[in-house]
């Protein structure tokens, strides 16, 4: 199984930008973090992130035929990207949006979110934790999947 997390503008400068709502800890930390849970759980990982929404969406576009879910902190383009929300119901996988911050009780654009009706789900206002409850999110729906599709077969005629 492969979980592709694909992260969107400024999330690079984690650890520098307004730590008081993001946090202290860089990006590097947060996949470090990820990559160890994904190597226990015998499940390849793949990070990408851009500050620019085309890369996003070629990236989201790629995970077609090459992973099994995604995990998306779309950012600011949570919030303008009709384009990342076709992109993620194009290809069809499971996808489960991530934001550090609660975007529900900040500014009042940040509630205008173009990309959650496509996800699976929406883990928010949790800080770096949210990318370990997507994780384990993910697993759940990786081995649902799974079940339905061993039970699929099973009923099938030899």
């Amino acid at each position: 199984m492969k979980i592709v997390v694909i992260q969107g503008p400024n999330l690079n400068m984690l650890g520098v930008r307004e730590q008081n709502i993001y946090g202290p800890m860089k990006l590097e930390q947060i996949h470090a973090q990820m990559k160890e849970v994904a190597t226990q759980n015998g499940v390849e990982i793949e990070f990408f992130q851009s500050n620019l929404e085309g890369e996003l969406v070629d990236k989201i576009q790629e995970c077609y035929g090459d992973a099994d879910g995604i995990v998306i902190n779309a950012a600011a383009y949570t919030h303008t990207s009709i384009a990342i929300r076709d992109a993620i119901s194009a290809v069809n996988l499971p996808a489960i949006e991530v934001h550090i911050s609660n975007i529900n009780r900040r500014e009042e654009f940040r509630k205008e979110n173009m990309i959650a009706p496509v996800c699976t789900s929406s883990v928010v206002g949790f800080g770096p934790f949210g990318y370990h409850l997507a994780m384990m999110g993910m697993f759940q729906i990786m081995n649902e999947i799974k079940a339905a599709q061993e039970a699929q077969t099973a009923q099938q005629p030899a």
